[in-house]
């Protein structure tokens, strides 16, 4: 996706233009590093809590397991990445692994987000589509869709294809993530009659609510640069190294929020449990 040329009239100006090169380098790496090293231990954690704890904690929280299985598929991916600035033979591998980055934590983050604005809006059907099966028949389609997103990124490795494919994906993504937002807030304020008495049931729409927002600002924080950054690189048909580079590290920094609150989350359940 890198593969612009510029054509330099000084030395001056060569050397400036490498100096900036090798910048936007160290911080494309400096991004890698901070999604592997945090990334890494932190969803193997999440995997771990969930693996060995309660049948029922396996599937009521499916959806944060596979996108913790995911979140390994991105640190691979910035692994690779990293690599590839030495091993130039990575870089197919790398293109392949875009997908998950590209399609897989926001397709996740997704179903975690519409699960919630199901179990606050349409609580009916949410318990119908509760069972563990509705849940794996919806990651399996997303693991395929992972796969075909793959597949497109080595496929169109070699021009500006995957840019306006990112840009799509993650406009849509954000839009769906706003849209169970909307709906949401519209729940609570239309709590009437009798909100004393449901008091436990306000109670868990807020805590939805909240989930959801914080949620959605982690998603506008990781989708809108790249979304604003794929416009302008679709119209001046090149790659701008400083904006990437910077969508890149907010990128990484957000992915760390859905894992954070899990933690937040089974923390406190453990201790109620042992008080």
């Amino acid at each position: 996706m890198n593969n612009f040329t510029v054509n330099f009239t000084t030395t001056e100006t060569s050397t400036n233009s490498s100096t900036s090169f090798e910048l936007m380098n160290s911080l494309d790496i400096c991004g890698y590093t901070i999604g592997l090293l945090f990334g890494l231990p932190t969803h193997s954690y999440v995997i771990w809590l969930i693996i060995t704890g309660p049948e029922s904690g396996v599937a009521s929280e499916f959806f944060i397991l596979n996108l913790s299985v995911c979140e390994l598929g991105v640190c691979l991916t910035s692994l690779i990445s990293a690599l590839s600035f030495r091993f130039f033979s990575l870089l197919s591998f790398k293109f392949f692994l875009l997908g998950f980055v590209i399609t897989g934590r926001p397709l996740f983050q997704c179903l975690i987000c519409v699960e919630r604005y199901l179990a606050v809006v349409h609580p009916v059907t949410f318990l119908k589509y509760k069972p563990l099966r509705y849940r794996v028949i919806c990651c399996t389609v997303s693991w395929i869709s992972i796969l075909g997103s793959c597949l497109l990124c080595l496929i169109f490795s070699d021009n500006l294809k995957p840019t306006l494919f990112l840009s799509v994906h993650f406009l849509l993504f954000l839009s769906i993530q706003l849209f169970c937002l909307v709906a949401v807030l519209r729940a609570l304020k239309q709590s009437g009659p009798g909100e004393r008495g449901r008091e436990k049931e306000n109670c868990m729409k807020r805590r939805a609510f909240y989930l959801i927002i914080i949620t959605t600002v982690s998603m506008a924080i990781m989708f809108v640069p790249f979304i604003v950054i794929g416009v302008v690189t679709i119209l001046k048909k090149q790659i701008i190294r400083a904006l990437w580079s910077i969508g890149l590290i907010s990128y990484m920094l957000a992915g760390f929020v859905q894992p954070v609150l899990y933690l937040h989350r089974a923390v406190k359940l453990s201790l109620s449990s042992k008080l």
